[in-house]
Order: structure tokens, then sequence, then C-alpha cells
């Protein structure tokens, strides 16, 4: 078909290819005219095409090329239709004709490098709370710049360049080799398996294990050392506790079928792409899923912490965003969000004027507001008009440090005196704000590019009682993130819960677009 297409291109353009025409050019302009980007591309050559003469050979059969391996990218491969173009060409027998395919070409680059660089979904019309602002090339420089570079390398180098994305489309074709040989076999039934058990269930899950890659070749038929041991391998990959018992929600990640995995892996490839853009030589990445923050340096992970993210409610989710980490304050108040004061605080308080008594209530002025001179039964959620902050105290929400990158969101990263959250394995309980497991050594951490002693200089801020702000000499990139599948340079790629459904959402929306799983053989 390339072949095909190649040759009936180099055919029915020939008669534009000796000298593009003073009727060719004319209808460019006339067929571009509809589009501003495009019009003052032409405009700027004189109207003469990049895709009509003999000499655009190369870039023709490069770009046909590149919509070949679309689908690789988990783009929707039909949206490139070569065919249709093909069929086009074999009716442009006149110079407008040919002029009108010219301008369809370039329409065709341009949504075809939109896609693989920025992807092909707006994050915030599959759900409110991904919020990321994707990095949008412009259509007049990418077309200037292709037009004067070499084509082939040009359109290799749309794609994300970040390892993950590499990582992600070699995941991507492996799994779907693995379809293409049937799977991983038969799932496992039953609910649970421990170290000592044997029977049928047992076999089943070793052979899960085996054809996972888990575990190495075995006759076993009893839940033994190597089969506890591959279970922790799988659930660490997983995103569970490592306990080495088969449970409910290790039989369920075992049990889901590779194309749902396969599923993931595009999503994240989708992901990849609205994040095309330097990161930061140090950047902190919190993965809503993965219930950490890691401080990256140079593309190595250089600190990690548990974390906890927003409940699963609407309006207590933690949104996707990037921005930039500019201080952080030690002893902090806490500024009690309207919501919560009107929707959590405000019934107890009509039930009991003196409940929630650890926070100070104060007027519009910043003024200390008698409790006991508020009728708080008169007020509603739209009419309460009073604000409410805790002060710097141990048992303080936002413990005794925050971290802030100023945003629309309210969103920041804090200590917590809630401890115990940290033990869960999905740990999905804040108001959207991201609570650290170890916030102390996460500030250490940052401030140690700026003082010799960084403990020291934290705890006599801390010792003081009194609330400071520390700015970073380098504020630092932060990206929160939601992905249900990443890969490890040195390790097996690693799976999520898909706590908010947001992947799930994007999949469909995917779908939709004409993107779909194959199965490919070797």
């Amino acid at each position: 078909m390339a072949a095909l297409f190649i040759f009936a291109f180099m055919s029915l353009v020939a008669p534009v290819a000796q000298a593009q025409s003073l009727e060719f050019r004319q209808a460019v302009a006339q067929a571009a005219s509809g589009d501003r980007d495009l019009l003052a591309f032409y405009r700027d050559r004189d109207f003469v095409g990049i895709w009509s003469n003999r000499d655009d050979r190369n870039r023709r059969n490069a770009l046909l090329a590149a919509f070949e391996r679309a689908a690789d990218h988990g783009l929707p491969a039909g949206r490139y239709d070569a065919s249709a173009l093909e069929a086009q060409l074999r009716n442009a027998a006149t110079p407008q004709d040919q002029a009108r395919l010219e301008v369809a070409m370039s329409r065709l680059f341009l949504d075809y490098a939109r896609d693989i660089q920025t992807g092909i979904l707006t994050p915030s019309r599959i759900d409110p709370a991904m919020v990321r602002e994707v990095p949008l090339r412009s259509q007049l420089g990418t077309l200037r710049a292709f037009s004067q570079s070499n084509p082939a390398v040009f359109l290799r180098a749309l794609a994300p360049s970040a390892p993950e994305y590499t990582r992600l489309m070699g995941e991507k074709i492996r799994l779907e080799r693995l379809l293409a040989d049937g799977g991983w076999g038969p799932t496992v039934p039953g609910n649970k398996y421990e170290r000592g058990d044997s029977g049928a269930g047992v076999v089943a899950l070793r052979n899960r294990l085996i054809a996972m890659g888990y575990l190495g070749r075995t006759n076993t038929q009893t839940y033994d050392d190597t089969i506890f041991a591959a279970v922790q391998q799988f659930q660490l990959a997983h995103g569970l506790a490592t306990d080495g018992t088969a449970g409910a929600s290790t039989l369920a990640e075992l049990n889901t079928p590779p194309e749902r995995r396969l599923q993931s892996i595009i999503v994240a490839m989708e992901r990849e792409r609205w994040i095309n853009r330097p990161r930061g030589e140090r950047h902190i990445w919190v993965n809503l899923t993965d219930f950490t923050a890691k401080i990256i340096d140079n593309g190595v992970e250089t600190f990690s912490t548990r974390s906890v993210v927003g409940a699963r409610d609407r309006d207590r989710v933690t949104p996707e965003f990037s921005d930039v980490m500019e201080f952080m304050v030690i002893n902090p108040s806490w500024y009690v969000p309207r919501s919560i004061i009107t929707k959590e605080f405000l019934p107890k308080l009509q039930q009991n004027p003196n409940a929630v008594g650890n926070l100070i209530m104060t007027d519009n002025r910043g003024r200390v507001v008698d409790r006991s001179a508020v009728d708080f039964a008169s007020f509603t959620e739209q009419t309460f008009p009073f604000a409410m902050r805790e002060p710097p105290n141990q048992g303080n929400a936002l413990g005794l440090v925050k971290f802030m990158f100023p945003n629309q969101y309210n969103i920041y990263l804090h200590d917590t005196p809630a401890k115990r959250l940290f033990g869960r394995e999905v740990r999905a309980f804040s108001h959207g704000c991201v609570r650290l497991a170890d916030p102390f050594d996460f500030a250490y951490a940052l401030l140690a590019r700026q003082t010799s002693n960084p403990q020291e200089v934290f705890a006599g801020h801390l010792r003081s009682g009194v609330e400071r702000r520390v700015d970073l000499a380098d504020p630092v990139p932060v990206h929160l993130v939601y992905r249900t599948a990443f890969t490890q340079a040195d390790g097996r790629t690693q799976f999520r819960r898909d706590v908010y459904g947001r992947d799930g959402r994007i999949w469909n929306a995917l779908a939709r677009e004409g993107v779909v799983l194959r199965a490919v053989r070797s």
C-alpha cells in the first residue's frame, strides 16, 4: 500500500512538479484562507507548496512512514488515512485539485504533530480535576521548522523524548506480542492462598506467576517459599502490601487481563504527551495513584516518602497540575478553607457553639469573634460570614511544616498529626492537599542545597514555635501526576489502581477517538 501511495503521488503531482504555476499558487492561497497559520506559512513562501514537487519526495515518504507507525505510539491510526489521501490523489487532475491536496497534507501533518507531541485529548474535558495545561506548540512554528529540516529526523523527534515514554512504548509492544501469544493463561480461582496451602488453586497461582515472569519454572504444587517470594515481588510491582499472601486484593490484580494493562500503558503514553516539556533538573514528582512524593535530581530519585492524597469524593480529590514550589512554612497556621468551614464545621457549631474549640474565628477585618455572641443557627452555608484558623501547635491539621507552590486550587504538601493513615495500602483521605509521612526529611532535602546544616536550620525555626516562612533559594518545579502504569529504569513496569477512575475515562475517550488495542506477532 505504501509503495502504491508513493507511486500515485509522484505520478499525479508531476504536472505541478516542473513549475508551480500561478494558478496552483492562487488555489493554495484560497485553500489555506480559512486557517490563519496555514495562510501565514504559505504566504511567506509565495504559496509554493512543500509536498507537490518531485524534490519533495523524501518529505512525502517520511510523512507516510510516520503515519504507518502512528499505532505504535497508541495513536488512532485511522485519523491519518493514507488510503483517503491516495483516493484524492487519483482525482487530483487540475492545479486546483493539487493545491487543495497540498494544503490538506499540511493540515494532516499538523494534526499528527499535535497528537504525538502533546496528546489527542484535552485533559480538563475528560475530568474537571485534570487541570494540567498541555504545552501546545505553535502550528506556524512547527510548519516552518519542518519545511527547513530533514523530514525523517524531524518527524521522529516529535514524540516525547523522556526515557519514560520510550520505556512505556517498549512495554506496549511487549504486551501486544503477549496478546498475540494468548496472554497469561487461566485466571486464579478462590479468595485467598498463603504459605503451606496446596491444591489446584495453588497450581493455578503458580502458573500465572510463571507466565507473568515473577516465578521461574517449577513443578511445586505447594505454596512454598519460592511462591511466597514471587507473590511479594508481584505485590511490590502493584502497590500492594508485601505480606506474601495472595488475598483478595492481590488476586484481583493477578487476574487483571493483559488487555487492561495495555490500556493503562496507552493512557500513560497519552499522559506523557500532556507533560512533554522539561520537568526541571530537580523536581518534585507526586504520583497520586502511588501515594508517594519524590525528589528527582537529574533523572535520579534522591528522596521518597509516602503520601496521603484527596479522598474520592468529588469535592476532595487532588487535582493534577504542575507548578513551582517557592517556600516552606514552619509552625504553620491552618487557614481553614471555606468549604470545610461551611460544610463540616458550621453544622457542629450550630449544635454546640464551643465545637472545634482549637480554631480561632475572625471577621472580615481579621478581628477575633466571641463565639458566645454569635447565633450560628441563623446562618447557612451561603451566609456564614466568618473565617477560621488554627494557630501553630503540635496537633495542627497541617502538622509542623507545609510546602507551598501558590496556586488557584489551594493545594500544597504538608505534615499531619494523623500518622496512622500512612500504614494503609490505599491512602485517599485528605481534603485535597497532599500529606507527607516524612515532612522533616523532605524539608532537609530541599534545604540541603542552600545551607550546610539543614537539620539545625529547620530545628531552630521549629523550636521558636513561631510561624516562619523559609524561601527556597532555587524554586523547585512540582508535578502532581496520576499514573496507573509507570516504569523503572532498572526494574519491572509498575501498575497501580485507578483510585479516582480517571484513567478509565481517558481510555474510553481515546477509544472514541479511534485508538484500539492490537495483538502483534513478533
